[in-house]
C-alpha cells in the first residue's frame, strides 16, 4: 500500500516557473536548464520502480515516496521507503545512462559516456548513511527496531554496471530496477520472526507520515536573481504570448486571439512557487500586470482563498495543489 504517493518534487515545479519567467536571454539559463534536466531525470527515474513495486503484495508492504526526514539537526531524504512487519528498506535510485564503473577502492561511482568519464559520489556510502539515520531515526521516536536494508535500484535500461573483481559485495547492493520484487521477496523470506504487531506498525507508520518535511528552498535567493529580474504578467497557455490583456474578466491574447477566465491561476501558480505563498491585492496587480484594485479583488475573491487581515492590509494565502 502506498502510503506517501509520490509527487513531482517541488524543486522541478520551481526550476520550471524560474524558467517561464525568465526573459530568453537571462544569463542564468543554461544553468537552470542544466539543473532542471538533472532533477527530471532522477524523478523519471524514480517513477519507473512503480511498475515494479506494483508486483509487491499491497496488504504487506507500505511504501513512501521521497520521505525527507529530520536526524537531529540535519535532514535526510530517501528516494522511496518500503516498510513490512519484518524489516525496513531503503531504496535508491539511480537513473544514469552509460557505463558504470563501481570503485570500491576509492569510493566512487565512474560513468563512462560517448568517451568522457564522469565521477559521481559514491552510493553505497550514501545509502550506509541513511541506514545509520534511519536507525538513530526510529530510536529518536522510540519505535521498535527492526532490520534495515538497503538497495540501490539502477533504472536505466541502457546502463552498464560493471566494478573489479574482487568486489563480490556489489551485486548484493546493486541491482537493476526489474530485479527489485524478488530483491523484496528475498529478504522477506531470509526473515523468519515478524517483528512488529499491528498496533506496532500503524504508530511507525503515523510517525512517518507526521514526520516528513517537504525541501522548500527560496529559489530566487538561490540562484541569486531578483524579483524584478522575473516577467510579469499573464502568459498565453497557447502561444506563450505575455502579458495579456483583462476586458470583462477575461484575458485575451492578441497574438493568438485565445480567450481564458482563468489563466490567472498559472500566473499566480508561478508567483507563490517563485516569490511566496502570501498575496496582497497590490502585488497581484504588480505580478499580473493590471491597474484595476476592484479587478483584483474580484480575482482574488472568485479563488475562495483564506486570508487573514482587512481592507487595505489583508493578506491572501496561495496554496496550489499538485500530483
Amino acid at each position: 500500500m502506498i502510503i506517501k504517493p509520490r509527487k513531482i518534487p517541488l524543486s522541478i515545479l520551481k526550476l520550471r516557473a524560474l524558467l517561464r519567467r525568465l526573459p530568453s536571454n537571462h544569463p542564468k539559463i543554461p544553468l537552470i536548464q542544466q539543473e532542471l534536466s538533472k532533477r527530471e531525470a532522477g524523478y523519471k527515474g524514480e517513477s519507473s520502480l512503480d511498475f515494479y513495486l506494483s508486483f509487491l503484495d499491497e496488504k504487506n508492504y507500505f511504501i513512501f515516496h521521497d520521505l525527507r526526514l529530520q536526524d537531529e539537526s540535519r535532514f535526510f531524504q530517501i528516494d522511496t521507503l518500503l516498510l513490512s512487519k519484518k524489516f525496513a528498506l531503503i531504496i535508491e535510485v539511480k537513473n544514469i545512462a552509460g557505463t558504470l564503473f563501481f570503485d570500491h577502492v576509492f569510493h566512487q561511482l565512474i560513468r563512462m559516456k560517448d568517451g568522457m568519464e564522469t565521477a559521481f559520489p559514491d552510493p553505497l556510502i550514501q545509502i550506509q548513511r541513511q541506514e545509520s539515520q534511519l536507525k538513530n531515526w526510529f530510536t529518536k521516536h522510540k519505535l521498535l527496531e527492526i532490520p534495515i536494508y538497503s538497495l540501490i535500484v539502477i533504472s536505466n535500461a541502457q546502463a552498464v554496471i560493471r566494478t573489479s573483481s574482487d568486489n563480490r559485495k556489489l551485486g548484493c547492493k546493486v541491482i537493476r530496477r526489474e530485479m527489485l520484487p524478488s530483491k523484496v521477496n528475498q529478504i522477506e523470506h531470509s526473515l523468519k520472526e515478524t517483528l512488529l504487531s499491528e498496533k506496532e506498525l500503524k504508530k511507525m507508520l503515523r510517525q512517518l507520515q507526521k514526520q516528513h518535511v517537504e525541501a522548500d528552498f527560496p529559489i530566487l535567493e538561490q540562484y541569486a536573481i531578483g524579483k524584478n529580474e522575473l516577467i510579469k504578467g499573464v502568459i498565453c497557455e497557447n502561444c506563450r504570448y505575455f502579458p495579456l490583456l483583462r476586458r470583462h474578466g477575461k484575458w485575451i491574447c492578441p497574438h493568438c486571439q485565445h480567450v481564458s477566465k482563468d489563466w490567472h491561476l498559472h500566473a499566480l501558480t508561478d508567483y507563490s512557487l517563485l516569490i511566496g505563498s502570501a498575496i496582497t491585492n497590490a502585488q497581484l496587480r504588480n505580478f499580473l500586470n493590471i491597474t484595476s484594485s476592484a479587478g483584483a479583488t474580484r480575482i482574488l475573491q472568485s479563488m475562495s482563498l483564506s486570508y487573514s487581515g482587512t481592507n487595505k492590509g489583508r493578506v491572501y494565502n496561495l496554496f496550489f495543489d499538485r500530483k
